[in-house]
């Protein structure tokens, strides 16, 4: 029998895998993130911001609880298992997108994506933090998150541009359909499990199990907590980002192919960003890095109501990237770092049905306060809400290691660079 090893270094080509693997699932998402709402108002005169948006409220409830039974069922039936279900689930979507006759067939397409991006990211998360052990998980994670959204930007660019050339359908989600295929592929015959890693890992494990695991995940414990709440915050601000910069963008008279470069920088900086904010939550306060993730992302928000341009949308898109890029990866690793091994999986379920609920919380709000008084209003609601869970993060959590915070570091290294 092999012997099991923890590692990155030790298990790189299934990680490896996994990393492209999850690129595939983060397309799936690029898909829709640049033209969905203009084939609502497009090709189904739909103008509410409610009912535009009503897709991303049920793509965000149905990841929302997928992500949790995925947590539930994951020891039981293995990893791998689940994700090749959620690519299963995921091949009729591209061909629904680009066929649709009306919009109800749109949200179905979403229900079924939804179901794919909590089996599949889920399982790619959890088997990652399975492999490489307590040392580098942040590191991981933000190869994982890099791998995803950087596919998310790529592809939201692509049927972008594609829209632009060739028209809004059927030809941009011809992506789809190839994405799908690959994942499915390398999932059944590539991929094993990793199971055994978890029981290895749980033998050196002294973090004792949690009492109630959904509310110490939810509220009671408080690193957890912290954690669950700024998530949720987090995806309901990028729910936001997703259904109303578009209709924002296209009322300030900006062009399809404009629309996309916007809406493309702003994971794509989330994205290349993990590779270094992930390293980061190894080394300093995970409670630093999840404050001043959380405080750029209210200041970028707030700011994008005055922005006029297209260089200030820009500007502030990375700005809003780069301080997503600082939580998501610390997200993941907070809650592995704070469980037991045996809990991860589900603990991990519960902090991402909660933040991935923050989807449909945000696009049900900020839908709703776009059509009561003006899409800046929505902005300024998000951007305040954003800033006040950076304060709940300062005041709350702990750090459980001794690792230096994000800020003391900065002016400890600036005196020291002058020679103080």
């Amino acid at each position: 029998m092999q012997t099991v090893k923890l590692g990155l270094k030790e298990n790189l080509p299934q990680f490896v895998l996994l990393v492209i693997i999850n690129a595939f699932v983060g397309g799936m998402i690029g898909l829709e993130r640049s033209i969905l709402p203009k084939i609502a108002e497009a090709d189904f005169h739909l103008a509410a911001k409610t009912a535009i948006l009503s897709f991303i409220v049920v793509f965000g409830i149905v990841k929302a609880l997928t992500n949790y039974f995925t947590g539930n069922l994951a020891n039981k039936f293995g990893r791998k298992k689940l994700l090749i279900a959620g690519w299963v689930f995921a091949i009729p979507v591209p061909f629904i997108l680009m066929n649709a006759p009306s919009w109800n067939w749109i949200i179905a397409a979403n229900i079924l994506l939804g179901i794919n991006q909590g089996l599949a990211w889920s399982s790619t998360v959890v088997m990652k933090i399975d492999l490489v052990g307590e040392k580098q998980r942040g590191f991981a994670m933000g190869l994982n998150e890099f791998a995803g959204y950087i596919a998310v930007a790529v592809v939201a660019f692509l049927t972008g541009w594609i829209a632009g050339e060739y028209g809004i359908r059927p030809y941009p989600f011809y992506i789809g359909i190839v994405l799908s295929a690959l994942g499915l592929i390398s999932s059944v015959f590539f991929l094993k499990d990793t199971m055994h890693h978890v029981n290895k890992e749980a033998e050196e494990n002294n973090i004792p199990i949690l009492k109630n695991i959904f509310w110490d995940t939810t509220i009671f414990n408080r690193n957890l907590g912290s954690v669950t709440q700024a998530g949720l915050v987090n995806n309901l601000n990028d729910g936001m980002v997703w259904g109303l910069f578009p209709i924002l963008l296209a009322q300030k008279d900006f062009s399809i192919a404009e629309i996309g470069i916007v809406t493309a920088i702003y994971p794509a900086v989330w994205g290349i960003g993990q590779l270094l904010t992930g390293k980061m939550s190894d080394f300093f306060c995970k409670k630093s890095m999840l404050f001043w993730g959380m405080f750029l992302q209210g200041i970028a928000l707030l700011f994008f109501v005055f922005a006029n341009s297209i260089t200030h949308f820009i500007l502030l898109s990375i700005l809003l990237g780069w301080g997503t890029a600082m939580v998501y990866p610390t997200f993941l690793a907070t809650v592995a770092e704070n469980t037991n091994p045996h809990d991860r999986a589900k603990s991990l379920g519960i902090f991402r049905l909660w933040r991935d609920l923050g989807y449909a919380i945000g696009a049900i709000l900020t839908g709703i306060i776009a059509d009561a008084f003006s899409i800046n209003t929505s902005i300024i609601t998000i951007g305040a809400l954003t800033l006040f869970s950076s304060l709940i993060i300062q005041q709350r959590m702990k750090c459980t290691i001794s690792a230096p915070k994000l800020f003391d570091w900065l002016i400890k290294s600036k005196k020291i660079i002058n020679g103080k």
